[in-house]
This record gives structure tokens, sequence and C-alpha cells, in this order.
């Protein structure tokens, strides 16, 4: 891990002010681990504002942002129609505890878009959705007597105990608790496979089918940097998610999509449309709230009418369906349908791509990169090469030369997420000059971390 590092006083010092304030009164200073930047070796810049592709930080300083609060910002900062339906529904009121039209609105949506989802639930967040996910899986699968679930190493589904697991000794796929206070009783329910291997799942499934009543998997995983699905090979090769989708059907296993990432990034309706694979549950989060906290989960019909109140699978939420999310993620879904957007955003997107490949090679930096649509991987490979295609082949990654990376490109007023590991996001507000400017302080920046060993 790169040693901490004091930032510039007279670029941030009004972030360095901050920064220590909140470490006082919060754990480590935030309310997310990876926002503290330990993983690149500096604090935390404190944003002021932002615009378009653009934030600006306490300090003044302007970055072109591919953070895009890691994803749902996917028509850039403060965006006028999406702020317009939010004072709206804010002059209506901020929550009721009822239901309202905006919530049967919204659902409307998400059910013509994505194709596995006939009937959906609104919650607040990723981990919440995909809690739920589990637990319909659970409660649906074989009338509730099958309790194990398998996920991939490296996939994450948020923070709920059963998800926070590492592979134990001596047994690959038996899920271990990775932080106190999870108890193993918990997490030995929990199976580990590795991402793009379908050997490996149907192993496992010839093993254990009868006790697993899902497998839940990013169609791209996103939260061990950008790694897409193993495409088919040769005529009769299936790529990864076909696989999966053959094999949950062959053992009569449930398949979880996590598409709170990709769901409405990387096409409208989300990988499953991009690559024509439909689960029997999709979670949603991120781009359906407009950047306010919202999520769902959704699925089959038969599957989610078994959610109390129609079913006896429990699941509630205060703020489920918050008006002011409601209508920011109704005005974000509407924008995202008018023509061009998805060819603008690849376009974009695949200028950056082409341009920051050139830049490392130029600085003879080997780097493995990936996208799929506004997705984007930046991998520091020490092999030139090198695949990365699942997270054990991630974490061979050189973290010392991208933390430089990051610090330069900071420095340059450039801000990507503060780790190895997390994607690259793109908006419909980024264009051809932050492109530009993006791959300028890219160029500089591979030069400073080719010295990095």
């Amino acid at each position: 891990m790169p040693t901490q590092t004091a930032p510039k006083t007279d670029r941030y010092a009004k972030s360095t002010t901050a920064f220590a304030k909140a470490k006082a009164l919060m754990p480590g200073g935030v309310n997310s681990p990876v926002r503290a930047y330990k993983a690149v070796g500096r604090e935390p810049i404190t944003v002021r504002c932002g615009k378009g592709a653009i934030v600006t930080d306490i300090d003044g300083n302007e970055y072109i942002d591919y953070v895009l609060s890691y994803g749902p910002l996917i028509l850039g900062h403060a965006e006028e129609s999406v702020l317009a339906a939010i004072s709206k529904a804010a002059g209506r009121g901020a929550s009721f505890g009822m239901p309202t039209e905006a919530e049967t609105q919204l659902a409307q949506v998400v059910i013509d878009a994505v194709p596995s989802v006939e009937v959906v639930r609104f919650v607040n967040s990723g981990t919440e959705a995909v809690m739920s996910a589990i637990r319909l899986a659970r409660g649906a699968a074989s009338g509730g007597g099958k309790p194990k679930i398998v996920k991939c190493t490296g996939c994450y589904h948020g923070h709920s105990d059963g998800l926070l697991v590492q592979a134990g000794s001596g047994a690959t796929t038996l899920g271990v608790p990775s932080s106190p206070g999870v108890p193993e009783s918990i997490t030995s329910n929990t199976l580990l496979i590795p991402y793009n291997d379908l050997n490996a799942v149907h192993e496992l499934f010839k093993e254990q089918a009868k006790d697993i009543a899902c497998l839940i998997v990013e169609p791209i995983a996103g939260n061990m940097g950008c790694i897409p699905p193993a495409p088919g090979v040769g005529p009769n090769g299936k790529g990864y998610l076909q696989g999966l989708r053959d094999l949950c059907d062959e053992f009569d296993i449930l398949l979880i999509f996590d598409e709170v990432m990709t769901g409405f990034r990387v096409a409208y309706g989300g990988a499953q449309a991009l690559y024509n694979i439909t689960p029997d549950i999709t979670c949603l989060g991120k781009i359906i709230g407009g950047g306010l906290p919202c999520a769902a989960y959704g699925g089959r019909e038969d599957l989610m009418r078994q959610i109390s109140p129609d079913g006896p699978i429990y699941q509630a939420g205060t703020l489920s369906g918050n008006p002011l999310a409601m209508a920011a993620g109704l005005a974000t879904l509407e924008a995202l349908r008018e023509e061009g957007v998805y060819e603008k955003l690849e376009a974009t997107a695949a200028a950056l791509e082409t341009g920051l490949q050139k830049a490392a090679s130029n600085a003879n930096v080997p780097i493995y990169l990936t996208r799929v649509g506004s997705m984007l991987g930046v991998f520091f490979t020490n092999t030139p090469g090198s695949p990365i295609t699942n997270y054990e082949q991630a974490l061979t990654c050189n973290t010392d030369r991208f933390a430089a990376f990051f610090n330069t490109m900071l420095d340059n007023g450039i801000i990507l997420a503060p780790a190895q590991y997390e994607a690259w996001f793109l908006s419909t507000a980024h264009d051809e000059a932050c492109v530009a400017k993006t791959i300028e302080a890219a160029c500089g920046a591979f030069k400073n971390a080719i010295g990095i060993e």
C-alpha cells in the first residue's frame, strides 16, 4: 500500500482542514470507506458542487469527474430536467410513508425496459435490493429448503452479513467472514466461485445443487475494476452469461443479476438487454434514482408475488419509493430514451479508451484496458498483455503504480475513483474537450507511474 503523503497545501488546504474536522466526528472521517483515499496514499478532497462533467472542491479546484457518484449520474451533475423534477416533487412533500403515483410510474418504466422484470419492488440501496432478492430466492426455491447461495469472488453485492465473505483456507468454495461482527454460521451458506469460470460453476452445482437457492452475479463486474463477461469461443461456444443461464436451468437454481451498476448504463435495458440473457431476478440501483438513494429488485411475476403483502416473504422499508427519488429516476430514464443518447456515450467512451491506450503505450506502461459502453477499467498489470478476467488476476495489478497515476491525474484536474478496483464512468455531459484534457493529463500520469515498482 502506498505511504500516506501530504497533499499540496496551497492547492488542497481547505480540504485538509475539513477532513481533520470530519475525522473527529465520523469513522475515518467518511461515511463509506473508499472515500478516505487510503488506497492511494493521501487524504480526500472535499467537494463543494458539481455541474455537468465537472466537480469543484472547497478550495476552488475543478475536476473532470469519472466517479459520478460511482455510476448514478449518467446525465452528469445537476442536470436541469432532473433538478426540476426533484424541486417539483419536494414542493409536494419529501416523504409520506403512503403510496404515490410516481412509484407506479417509475415501476412501469422499469418493467417496460428491463427484460426480466415483470413485477418490481423499490428499496433504498443496492445492499437492500440484493439482500431482499436473496431472501426471495431462498424463500421461493423448493419451498424454502435451499439455504445456500453462490457468488463470485470479487463481485460486490453490498455489505449484508451473508455477502461479506472470503474464501476459507482448504476449501476454495467455502465462504468465511471477511469482517469482524459477521458470524461464520451465516457466511457458511455462501459459496464462492471465480468470475468467468463456467467449469467451477458446473462442478459446484453437481456437488451441492440440492442446497443452492440461487447464484448471484454482476453481469459485468464493476467492483474489481471493469471486467466484462467472457464471450463464447468457437461455433458452439457459450459465453459466460449464457452458460450461467443454462446451468441454473439444468440444476433448478435461480439466477440473479446484480445490475445495480450496469442497469441503464451499458444499455437502456441493462446488461441483460445488451447480452440478451434473462435472469430470474434483477437488482437495480444508482441510475434509477437519478442520483438520489433508490434501488429495486424485480423479476418473474410468480416469484415477486411471493413478497409481502401478496405472499409470505417479508420485506419492508419506511422510505422505499421516496417521491423525490422517484421523480429523479423518472426524469433520468426519460432523458435516456431520447434518440442518440447511448450512441453518444459509446462514441465518447471509445475515444477515451483509444486515447488512454495510446498514452500508456507511448509511456511504455503495461496496462490492460477494458470497456463496456460508458464503463471503463484501467488495470496496471505487471506483465504486458496480461488479461484480467477475474478477481485473482486483478489482485496481481500494481496498486502503487495506480496510486501514482491517480495522484498525478488529481493534481491535473481529473478525478477517478481512489482505488485500482473501481470502474470509471462517463456521462452525457462528457464531451470531446473533456476527453482531450483527460488524455493530456494521462500522458504525464503514465510517465510518472512507470518508475513505480
